[in-house]
């Protein structure tokens, strides 16, 4: 199902009516950026939930100024924007939200400053829809390619055309035969998914690469980070991570809007642990869900309640 509306040019209108010109310059440059949110629907309270909206509107903000984008908006205007759009839509099931800031100036050049720029948002309906059957858990390799390095292209920000490099890494994985692929830096070290970020369980400590291992700084990632201590009581560890050490993980998981908690069960030809979905993963993912869902009163803060809000206001 495709959306109906979009917040296109500062207005609410029909999808069909959101066009850009084949000039447009982000086109051409992928000199946009972008965020990915989810709404999930709680079908006991009838509300549908963002989660952690401020927090994806200051990246995307904080993505477009990396552009030299000017933009008259704040995270608490562009959550109110997306609070109508979802009310004006009325969706009752999980949807994944885009916004997108690019540069909308009908010109080929080579610039980023003296430009025009442009906000849009559009609202998938997903149902139950996930990134790869979790059930199942997924089987990943690791990629020939390496994530791009933030001299490169920063690494901070969700920069529409640094994303070809994530389509490399996916692609290739996938007709290979694998769900996904864990990627290296150009250290060697692991970084994250092709969009994703990735932690390892070993001798009950959390490990996952530090922000400044050319990973995106992740939102659902941060929030897990919280969890794993303050809920489970399990140690997370920021550091670098060799290659071999995910061969000898006993558990492993992607995390990200699109991942969310995501079993990882075999990389190449050798099964994480037992090759099944291990207790601490299994726990995680479970109190994730409750709290995008709004059934834990101690993150209510990080949901933003569609059909019951009035105005929106900081956390």
């Amino acid at each position: 199902m495709a959306p109906r509306h979009a917040f296109f040019k500062g207005q609410i209108v029909p999808i069909e009516d959101a066009k850009i010109s084949i000039m447009t310059h982000a086109l051409h440059y992928g000199t946009g950026a972008f965020g990915g949110m989810r709404a999930y629907w709680n079908g006991e309270q009838e509300e549908l939930y963002v989660f952690r909206s401020l927090d994806h509107f200051e990246r995307l903000l904080n993505s477009a100024a990396l552009l030299r984008m000017r933009l008259p908006y704040t995270p608490e205007s562009l959550t109110q924007t997306l609070v109508d759009l979802l009310r004006h839509e009325g969706y009752r099931e999980n949807c994944y939200i885009r916004p997108l800031v690019y540069k909308s100036e009908e010109t080929l050049a080579v610039k980023l400053h003296e430009m025009e720029d442009d906000l849009a948002i559009i609202v998938n309906p997903l149902g139950e829809g996930s990134y790869v059957n979790i059930d199942q858990g997924a089987h990943v390799c690791f990629s020939a390619w390496r994530r791009v390095d933030d001299n490169a292209i920063p690494a901070r920000g969700k920069i529409t055309g640094a994303y070809v490099n994530s389509m490399l890494i996916k692609t290739d994985a996938m007709l290979a035969g694998y769900d996904d692929a864990l990627v290296l830096n150009e250290d060697g070290h692991l970084a994250e998914a092709s969009a994703a970020n990735a932690f390892i369980i070993r001798k009950g400590v959390a490990l996952t690469a530090p922000i400044t291992a050319n990973v995106l700084e992740g939102i659902v990632r941060r929030s897990l980070i919280r969890v794993l201590r303050e809920d489970m009581g399990i140690e997370v560890v920021e550091r670098n991570i060799d290659r071999t050490e995910v061969y000898m993980a006993d558990e492993a998981f992607l995390c990200g809007t699109g991942a969310q908690v995501t079993p990882v069960t075999k990389i190449e030809h050798r099964p994480i642990g037992d090759g099944g979905i291990g207790p601490i993963t299994s726990q995680l993912r479970a109190r994730f869900m409750d709290i995008v869902t709004g059934r834990v009163d101690k993150y209510k803060e990080w949901v933003t309640p569609i059909y019951s809000t009035e105005k929106v206001t900081s956390h």
